[in-house]
């Protein structure tokens, strides 16, 4: 009887110590929980959030064809900041002091620009273009001015810590020198000149994000005389895709040259 008993003090004092090592478990990994947590309610808490100037209430009136393409570029100006904002969830507490600025707010500021630009580009295509968009390129976090908005030169400059001295490449507008474009080459020539669009901005990105490298040749050597290599084959390409139905173009090479 004895044993028994001694077995069944055994047997209480066994589940006795289960049960407290299960909420001692538990209560450990609600701590973990409750300190490692998830970094976007640590942002949340916190009211981090990267918001950025709206574009869109800023916009001329847009031509009819030009509606589809900045349509297209509003939406990737949200989806840029939604990504951004994911960024900056899903990586609190890393890197040092200028994390948020280097890793995430210049990139987007870099994004938007190029964005913004292909905006007024397609707006400029068929109307009067917008003046002054690149200061809607910088974003700020937590309500609090970007630190590169703090040393930003005029709205229209490329958006970088020196983009004042970066400058803008402007080149010949294409579109404006064509003559009447027939109806079977109407795609081709289109297609082309949104290229020759994309290809502007990268150049004024690659400027933006250059500034200081090379010697005093590396603007015309790197990024300008690459850029009118392009032009002149995508300009060629409009007046072959026109002359196949009709007189092809002459002396459109004139407009491939490009200026800081």
């Amino acid at each position: 009887m004895p044993a028994t008993g001694g077995r069944h003090r055994l047997s209480r004092r066994t589940k006795i110590a289960t049960a407290a090592l299960g909420l001692a478990i538990a209560a450990g990994a609600l701590v973990i929980a409750t300190t490692v947590g998830d970094p976007g309610a640590a942002n949340a808490a916190t009211g981090n959030r990267i918001s950025c100037p709206d574009v869109a209430s800023q916009l001329p009136a847009i031509p009819a064809q030009a509606q589809a393409e900045v349509q297209r570029n509003l939406d990737l100006l949200n989806t840029q900041i939604a990504e951004a904002n994911n960024r900056l969830a899903t990586t609190v507490g890393q890197g040092g002091p200028n994390f948020v600025q280097n890793a995430i707010l210049g990139p987007l500021a870099d994004k938007r620009t190029s964005t913004i630009d292909r905006i007024a580009i397609a707006i400029g295509r068929r109307g009067e273009k917008p003046q002054n968009l690149g200061g809607l390129a910088t974003c700020s976090l937590g309500g609090q001015a970007a630190p590169a908005s703090s040393t930003a030169p005029a709205p229209a400059q490329p958006t970088s810590a020196a983009a004042g001295d970066a400058g803008q490449i402007t080149c010949p507008d294409v579109a404006s020198q064509l003559p009447a474009i027939p109806a079977q080459a109407r795609a081709e020539v289109e297609r082309n000149l949104q290229l020759l669009d994309t290809q502007l901005a990268e150049a004024n990105n690659r400027l933006a994000t250059t500034v200081g490298q090379g010697g005093p040749n590396f603007v015309q050597n790197a990024i300008l005389g690459p850029l009118e290599d392009k032009r002149v084959a995508t300009i060629n390409r409009i007046a072959t895709a026109i002359g196949r139905t009709t007189d092809k173009p002459q002396g459109l090479d004139a407009l491939a040259p490009c200026s800081r």
